[in-house]
């Protein structure tokens, strides 16, 4: 399918991996194989960082403007290649057209060009009376992404990286790797020296836990499960890396009892059903008044409707598959205890969509009569359900949002503008988005509790890249 599925990019060359071994990448709409990757060794990741190593004292030392010019030539090659990447995400992850060009490639191309704005403004130097404040590269940066966003979150580390002089090693995901072969392809089209990027496919258990624990890497960014953050963690611990975690979610959707009910639904419904409910800040645990209760049930099912579910390759299409039968049985286990749990099934159920049995497919599904102690109000599903949870006023509410794991997002529906400020304020969470206000790239973006630790996006995704050093007497 590329030209350089197989091969690994270390120190500015296509190269062969050490291993023949190959990973079959599946199409999740056909369950077909569409390629293969590199299965890559310890001893490829050894070459990469030692290229990265190399690399940093004169990628570290290079001013400002150079990598402002960098980053906006990457963005620059990477527009010339629109079509490409819209085809490549439907293919390997299952994403609807529309969604594959209006979420995934432009977010990508947006962190890029903010990273690259807010860098402009930038000051890595502060004088602090008898003493200055230099910020420098962390190092050689280890960055491992996730399927489910294989441009936004690839291209935000490697955008706050580069910013900051750090060089990088990446590991993608193995189930959608090939939007990071074109990254590579664009970062190498656009004049980055040789070593400043590097990228090593393969499994997490050989490059993954490689990156982790590897002692010439010098801080590690890992967006994924909560499960193998921990991982990252241990492993990082016994080097004393930093590391940067984007972990997952179980956010809530307060509606206010003065929301406009069709508004509402129509915001929860987008959370479900965007990239098939398997996106780590979406509001899943929907908080109505009592009140609202049975007319916002009826108002949610009819929003489905305009959620239609089928072929990626459909552009009438807003959502497709689950990434793969592992994500499909996790999300029918969820489904199946949720009932057995004694939550009312409003919509959906177990098994696949009518007219949908090729594909992992997943009913769109709605609980109600949730508590918040059950499985499905606590643990994240990453797949097109959603959990209604009553409340009979706002301190309620806002006690029911905060008791949660998690900390990654929260939303608040409604028309009060004082009420909207206290529970937006109130909630425990690194992002909040009031009425469906727009994304802002150059907002910070990350968790509180265990969801994760440090910001990215803009000016914060550079920080995290960056050391603060004082001298003192000159």
């Amino acid at each position: 399918m590329f030209k350089h599925e197989n091969k690994l990019f270390i120190n500015g060359e296509w190269i062969d991996s050490t291993n023949d071994e190959t990973i079959n990448v599946i199409n999740p709409a056909t369950e077909e194989v569409i390629g293969t990757i590199s299965a890559s060794t310890s001893e490829d990741l050894d070459k990469a960082v030692q290229a990265a190593r190399d690399a940093l004292p004169a990628f570290s030392r290079t001013i400002k403007k150079e990598r402002i010019d960098l980053l906006n030539r990457i963005a620059d090659e990477y527009e010339k290649r629109k079509d490409e990447f819209i085809d490549v995400m439907t293919l390997e992850l299952g994403a609807p057209r529309t969604i594959s060009e209006n979420v995934h490639y432009e977010m990508g191309l947006a962190h890029f060009r903010t990273v690259a704005k807010a860098l402009e403004d930038y000051s890595f130097e502060e004088e602090r009376g008898g003493h200055t404040v230099v910020k420098e590269s962390v190092g050689v940066s280890g960055l491992i992404t996730p399927w489910n966003f294989p441009t936004n979150q690839t291209s935000t580390k490697i955008a706050g990286a580069i910013a900051a002089g750090s060089t990088i090693v990446l590991k993608p995901s193995e189930e959608t790797p090939y939007a990071a072969i074109m990254l590579a392809e664009i970062i190498e089209k656009a004049g980055a020296p040789k070593g400043v990027f590097n990228l090593v496919n393969g499994t997490g258990d050989t490059i993954g836990d490689g990156i982790s624990s590897h002692p010439d890497i010098d801080f590690v960014s890992f967006t994924g499960s909560g499960a193998v953050g921990t991982k990252v963690m241990e492993n990082a611990s016994q080097t004393i890396k930093n590391v940067a975690l984007e972990l997952g979610g179980k956010s809530p959707l307060f509606v206010l009892k003065d929301a406009d009910l069709q508004k509402a639904a129509k915001s929860a419904a987008q959370h479900m059903m965007l990239n098939s409910g398997q996106v780590c800040s979406a509001g899943t645990r929907i908080l109505v008044p009592k009140e609202m209760q049975s007319d916002f049930e009826t108002a949610l099912v009819q929003a489905l409707d305009k959620f239609k579910m089928g072929d990626p390759q459909d552009t009438a299409n807003f959502t497709g598959p689950l990434i793969s039968k592992k994500q499909y049985d996790t999300v029918q286990s969820y489904i199946k205890k949720g009932q057995e749990e004694g939550a009312r099934l409003v919509e959906g159920g177990e098994g696949k969509p009518d007219g949908l049995e090729t594909g992992y497919y997943v009913k769109p599904t709605i609980f109600s009569d949730v508590s918040n102690d059950m499985v499905i109000a606590r643990e994240e599903i990453f797949g097109p359900v959603t959990a209604i949870i009553t409340y009979d006023d706002i301190e309620e509410g806002l006690r029911i949002a905060n008791d949660t794991p998690y900390g990654l997002a929260g939303y608040v529906i409604g028309e009060d503008e004082k009420s909207l400020k206290y529970v937006a304020s109130n909630i425990r969470a690194g992002q909040i988005t009031v009425n469906d206000a727009k994304t802002d790239h150059l907002a910070p973006f990350g968790g509180f509790k265990q969801s994760g630790i440090g910001r990215e996006w803009g000016d914060f995704g550079i920080e995290e890249y960056l050391e603060e050093k004082a001298i003192m007497g000159v």
